[in-house]
């Protein structure tokens, strides 16, 4: 029996006191598209993503909005679903930190990093953030303000449960010292100073008196803290610690999440799967945030876009194709129409479009839409340079990614032009619509991950099922019919 290859990957999970904005449509696709990238590969995959439920700041959007909590939480979870749907996220698991096998996954750590001695209950005074829900020390503050919510914290002193967490500094740098642990490296270098230019301070984990959010095991006058319950989900959702899945998938290969959150994954994260004995995740990759007219998207500080609205407005291959693009990973990216406009336009209409329409057109016309068994013709062939994808990919370099492959969606064009297959017959004509059908088949393959749905109607009019990496090669199209359809891209004004 062949045993494939695991790949975890995991997005941040999202707080659920209002709509989605673009910057959860951007995380949600790029971890698609190197989820959909290592299935070509012929690994098993698990894709997770889901909702942070327990948060106060849920709660107060639902106070707010004269809405039960429960209510306004189920409510909003389904536009975050719904997000996933019309973005064409090929998800395998959506996690909800209110389920109840969350919430009995995250007392059980909680009793077990209890029992190691790591917990004690003690008192915290500090400057509370709401929106970050967390405490922040005078040197996080940039005008006296949270530089993520852009309003001053609050000062508060409450009894709490704390984590241990200086304990674990040691481990935690050593594994911070791994070039591969965090990604870009710049992110990873920001974690290690941190850490390195002040004692790792144990960690306030509960909050107390709320009215929502997960019972402190034994003591309910306690709420687990957000974050240390939120982090939980990437184990709870493969039913740690004695789920199939736990044992199939763990440790994650990569927890993909924005830069606001690097601190929580990369130190705080790893000093509880230490202290509960599970094995640290293998990479933590960080992308940038995307912003509108320079300002960070946020919900808190109005500034967004509606996802659902401009994939209606445009389809979501032409947003997917332009979250990958337009914006070098772990790089901040403004997002703008005029930009989706031009690339739908130029790259995906007249480039990938019309390669499509005008190769189909030609079978149809001389072979009846048969495909004709020709023999590739290798020059166009070296135009394709399969190996310097791979390597983009591996190093996350999505955009340099596309671009290759569009060299060689744009040097299939140039060979029409060069060869004018209406102007051929016989074999030379069959060489020529045989090696421009095989292309096609390839072009959809490396085009998958990033605009599938857009893959999958190349191949319906090349009367093909998706092929694999292995599948890029050239030679290997055993004719077919062609199933002429609609154009792959509208252009717009």
């Amino acid at each position: 029996m062949i045993v494939l290859e695991k790949f975890y990957i995991t997005t941040a999970i999202d707080y659920v006191n209002a709509k989605p904005h673009i910057g959860h449509a951007y995380e949600k696709v790029i971890a698609d598209i190197i989820a959909r990238w290592q299935r070509l590969k012929g690994k098993k995959v698990f894709y997770l993503t889901g909702t942070d439920e327990n948060a106060q700041k849920n709660s107060q959007a639902a106070k707010e909005a004269g809405a039960p909590i429960r209510e306004f939480v189920d409510k909003n979870v389904e536009f975050f679903k719904e997000l996933c749907k019309i973005l064409n996220i090929s998800n395998d698991g959506f996690i909800r930190t209110t389920e109840d096998r969350h919430i009995r996954i995250s007392q059980d750590i909680f009793k077990k990093v209890l029992a190691k001695g790591d917990i004690y209950k003690g008192f915290y005074e500090g400057l509370y953030c709401e929106g970050c829900e967390s405490y922040l020390t005078e040197k996080d503050l940039v005008d006296g303000k949270c530089p993520e919510h852009q309003k001053p914290p609050k000062p508060l002193r409450e009894e709490a449960y704390f984590f241990k967490m200086s304990k674990y500094k040691d481990r935690v740098v050593k594994l911070l010292e791994s070039p591969s642990f965090v990604l870009p490296k710049e992110k990873r270098n920001e974690m290690l100073s941190r850490i390195k230019s002040n004692d790792l301070k144990d960690l306030c984990i509960s909050r107390k008196g709320l009215d929502w959010g997960i019972d402190v095991p034994s003591d309910r006058n306690h709420k687990i803290y957000v974050w240390f319950d939120a982090l939980i989900n990437y184990v709870s959702a493969l039913d740690y610690p004695g789920g199939g899945k736990f044992k199939e998938f763990w440790p994650a290969d990569i927890h993909l999440i924005g830069k606001g959150i690097n601190w929580f994954h990369s130190v705080i994260w790893p000093a509880m799967l230490i202290s509960a004995g599970i094995k640290p995740p293998k990479t933590i990759l960080v992308h940038g945030y995307l912003t509108v007219n320079g300002q960070k998207i946020s919900k808190s500080l109005g500034v967004q876009i509606d996802p659902v609205e401009i994939v209606k407005k445009y389809g979501e291959d032409s947003v997917r194709y332009l979250f990958a693009r337009e914006i070098p990973f772990g790089e901040d990216g403004n997002f703008s129409e005029k930009a989706l406009k031009d690339r739908l336009n130029n790259e995906l209409a007249n480039d990938l479009g019309n390669l499509l329409s005008r190769v189909v057109k030609m079978i149809e016309k001389s072979f009846s839409g048969n495909v004709p068994q020709g023999k590739v013709d290798g020059k166009l062939g070296k135009e394709l340079n399969i190996e310097r994808i791979e390597k983009y990919m591996d190093k996350f370099e999505l955009h340099n990614a596309l671009a290759e492959i569009w060299n060689f969606i744009r040097a299939c064009n140039k060979y029409i032009n060069e060869k004018e297959p209406w102007t051929l017959e016989g074999k030379e004509l069959e060489n020529v619509l045989y090696t421009l059908a095989d292309s096609l088949r390839i072009i959809s393959i490396l085009v998958s991950p990033f605009i599938p749905g857009t893959s999958d109607k190349i191949n319906e009019q090349l009367g093909l099922n998706l092929g694999t990496l292995r599948g890029v090669k050239f030679g290997l199209l055993k004719g077919g019919k062609i199933k002429k359809g609609g154009h792959l891209f509208n252009k717009v004004k």
